[in-house]
């Protein structure tokens, strides 16, 4: 799947951050028509205070499906969009590109790291989430204290504190929970 649009702004996991994605299916010969609506309502979504980001994805196969993705800092801010008179506007406008929702799988916190991309599949356990969490903490943690605590040593807690959670909350979003979420993949899927 390639990219189409999205928009930079982040946020730590877990922290009420709600992430909607929905599969849609176009009728061929409508593509175009389709990805112009796309656009305009994840723009105008993109204008809603608290909303984090967006991203459009086009099917990986012909005839597949289209992936919309909306990010909201917390669940007020997508219940707002979604019961906006501007997103009823682009439902009630949908002539001219033939498209219909296949799936809808909203996503709250932690389950972001979770999720297979291009699937709406619904996260693990909430028991193997936090394994798979405690697994990635562990070895920063470890690192984090012996590389890190001889130099913060004599900082203030409140600083040495902030420079940990820094380095810490990185290091999670970007490399131990993707790698660890990967790695687990085929157990915290299994039934």
């Amino acid at each position: 799947m390639a990219i189409i649009d999205t928009t930079e702004q982040t946020v730590p996991a877990d922290n009420g951050e709600v992430s909607l994605l929905i599969a849609r299916q176009v009728e061929p010969g409508y593509e175009e028509a389709f990805e112009n609506w796309a656009h305009g309502i994840l723009e105008t979504a993109a204008t809603f205070p608290d909303h984090l980001g967006y991203g459009l994805f086009r099917p990986a196969t012909e005839g597949g499906p289209w992936f919309l993705v909306h990010r909201f800092r917390h669940h007020e801010a997508f219940q707002r969009w979604q019961d906006s008179p501007e997103r009823a506007a682009f439902f009630a406008n949908c002539e001219g590109h033939h498209h219909s929702e296949i799936a809808r799988r909203e996503l709250h916190g932690m389950e972001t790291w979770f999720a297979k991309p291009g699937t709406t599949r619904p996260a693990p356990p909430r028991w193997k989430m936090a394994i798979s969490s405690g697994l990635a903490i562990f070895p920063i943690s470890l690192a984090g204290n012996a590389l890190l605590g001889p130099f913060l040593v004599d900082l203030h807690v409140v600083l040495r504190t902030v420079a940990f959670t820094v380095v810490f909350s990185t290091l999670m979003t970007y490399v131990a929970m993707p790698a660890v979420s990967k790695l687990l993949r085929p157990w915290l899927t299994k039934g």
